[in-house]
């Protein structure tokens, strides 16, 4: 039987780093495909639907949008551009047969988009290269140019994939042009690269229906909903289908709905065939990496393969003094619940069980992928603890592998020295170093990803700021020995009670503060980073004492350094190995893992 060619149809994805512009443009395909009516009020970045990520500005989760050019039907996914999500990429790279590879025209190629172009070449996917904020000051697109096409060398690109077409384009301004001399007015050259370069699916519409579930969505209406390519055959509303497992086992369910893309919006449809991107509702139990198959012929569709985390950590029940009172959801049951729901739509999380019944081993893509699930629980009213993050070691043909990043830095001049001795001291090695562009060097390093844990912060404080630095998982080499722990001590709460002034200012003297005047604490709670390497007891609630010869009103003259505020991040990277961070859902506490400080002593000389 002939193969049908779906030409009224072009499915591609957009991958870039972060920050790059890729949800703008999307924003710039939508309005001018007449996706939205001319005087309605569209929100920026229309795409980035989830309250984490408009604040951040980063996409987190993978999102399907169609769009129609004349009478093309263009399906666009649009891709988290941080490596933590690569989960998320790899899966709906399934879906496409074409990526649009978006570069910022002054900041080149970054880890990121080589992470995400790395998968797209495997899967031989026909890639359009386009150079975005070409109006900024400092652009410098024919640079970039060849920096990309030396990546795509590095990468084993073959000589069709090398032979990239190439678009120019400001998505903040909405145009796009052929040449950089040439006139633009809108993003038409765009959609016309798109319609002549990516590839029109294409295989046999009416054989035994084949589709591979690449991302779950769920709705409280309908329930779960499947989405992903037809990659053989049509689908019809009402019909009974096969599902395929991923351990080869097949059952049988029946298709309620049936959804295709028009916009940002899901339209039902009676029916879809080969090469359709669709969204299937009444499949009660199906999950990523299943095939939707023929009834009578069932036929399973391979899965790719999703890279193995790198970090875990401990999930537990919150049990300090202060538990309860801000969290809607607090029990072991609550908390295990959501975690393994999590695992539904989540393809690169792995939860297991442990020792003990209130807490759970969370290992997932790097710090970013855990601290954005642990800030999602905390919004939805969970109320727990977490300890400091850990890699995860393999033992590989014998020798104790760890897992490397791969680190670029962008620095001013002036701190490039500071940069590679902190590096060096957590056995980061140096593989490059270009010259400087307007003033900053690019420094590239291997560097354990343990050695990377708590030093964001420790940057940006010896950068003043002005560090740019993003990483990507390398690979497992043999462990590179021992790297130094956080070198500074904290302060801890002394007693249960509510913060006063003459405490803290009598503490300041011993560091600095991260907590203010009438906070409420408990024993064993951290409330500040100590100058020296030790921790130090403080008693932060206690009062002065009123006497004729001195006023309790004095207390207004003493003046307190305003307090440090850490983000989960921060305190996600800073607390040691006896500490744990405890989150509700309206404050993030760390603490220490032992509470009452006698006993913590006597632990410490049991550990040396």
């Amino acid at each position: 039987m002939d193969r049908f060619v779906r030409n009224d149809v072009r499915n591609i994805a957009i991958i870039a780093h972060v920050d790059h512009g890729k949800t703008t443009l999307v924003d710039g395909m939508l309005k001018q495909s007449g996706v939205f009516r001319v005087n309605e009020r569209v929100e920026e970045r229309v795409m980035d639907s989830n309250d984490i990520e408009r604040e951040r500005g980063i996409t987190i989760l993978s999102k399907n949008t169609a769009i129609f050019y004349g009478d093309t039907k263009i399906n666009i996914v649009d891709t988290p551009g941080h490596a933590d999500f690569g989960g998320e990429v790899e899966r709906v790279l399934k879906m496409v047969d074409g990526v649009l590879l978006l570069v910022d025209a002054f900041e080149g190629p970054m880890p990121q988009t080589r992470f995400v172009l790395k998968k797209a070449l495997e899967l031989k996917l026909k890639p359009i290269v386009v150079i975005n904020k070409i109006d900024r000051q400092d652009a410098r697109p024919n640079e970039v140019i060849d920096e990309i096409f030396e990546l795509f060398l590095e990468l084993g690109a073959d000589d069709e994939q090398l032979d990239f077409p190439i678009v120019y384009c400001s998505a903040r301004d909405g145009i796009a042009k052929y040449e950089l001399e040439d006139e633009a007015k809108d993003l038409k050259p765009l959609f016309d690269t798109i319609i002549n370069h990516v590839p029109a699916p294409q295989g046999y519409k009416d054989e035994p229906l084949q589709m591979l579930v690449t991302t779950i969505d769920s709705n409280d209406y309908v329930g779960r909903i499947a989405i992903g390519k037809i990659e053989r055959g049509r689908i019809k509303r009402n019909q009974q289908v096969a599902i395929c497992g991923k351990d080869g086992s097949v059952r049988n369910g029946k298709i309620v709905t049936l959804y295709t893309f028009n916009g940002l919006k899901r339209e039902e449809v009676e029916e879809a065939f080969l090469g359709d991107i669709v969204a299937v509702a009444g499949l009660s139990d199906i999950n990523i990496g299943e095939t939707i198959a023929d009834s009578q012929n069932p036929e399973s569709l391979p899965f790719v393969e999703i890279d193995e985390p790198t970090i875990s950590m401990t999930f537990s029940v919150n049990d300090s003094p202060f538990a309860g009172r801000e969290g809607e959801y607090v029990t072991t049951r609550h908390l295990r619940d959501r975690l393994f729901k999590e695992l539904e739509t989540n393809v690169s999380l792995r939860v297991s069980e442990t020792d003990s019944p209130d807490a759970f081993e969370v290992a997932g893509r790097g710090e970013l992928h855990l601290s954005i699930l642990i800030e999602t629980m905390r919004r939805e009213g969970y109320e727990f603890q977490v300890s400091r993050p850990r890699v995860i070691y393999k033992e590989i043909d014998g020798v104790l592998c760890e897992p490397i990043e791969l680190l670029t830095i962008d620095v001013p001049e002036e701190y490039v020295g500071v940069v590679i001795e902190k590096l060096g001291s957590r056995k980061a090695e140096m593989i490059n170093m270009a010259s400087a562009i307007n003033g900053y060097v690019r420094l590239e390093f291997k560097i354990p990803a343990r050695g990377l844990i708590g030093y964001r912060s420790e940057f940006l404080t010896d950068t003043k700021g002005n560090g740019i630095m993003n990483h990507i998982f390398y690979g497992y080499e043999p462990a590179k020995g021992d790297i130094p722990e956080r070198n500074r001590g904290v302060l801890v709460a002394f007693e249960t009670g509510e913060a006063v002034t003459y405490g803290l200012y009598n503490a300041q003297e011993r560091g600095s503060l991260i907590i203010g005047p009438g906070t409420p604490v408990y024993q064993g709670m951290i409330v500040g980073i100590c100058s020296r390497s030790e921790d130090i007891d403080v008693n932060i609630c206690k009062k002065k004492h009123v006497t004729n010869m001195r006023a309790a009103g004095s207390d207004e003259a003493l003046r307190l350094t305003p307090p440090l505020e850490m983000s989960l991040e921060q305190c996600l990277e800073f607390i040691a190995g006896d500490e744990l961070v405890e989150v509700t859902p309206k404050s993030i506490r760390m603490r220490k893992r032992i509470l009452n400080p006698e006993m913590r002593k006597k632990e410490a000389k049991k550990s040396k």
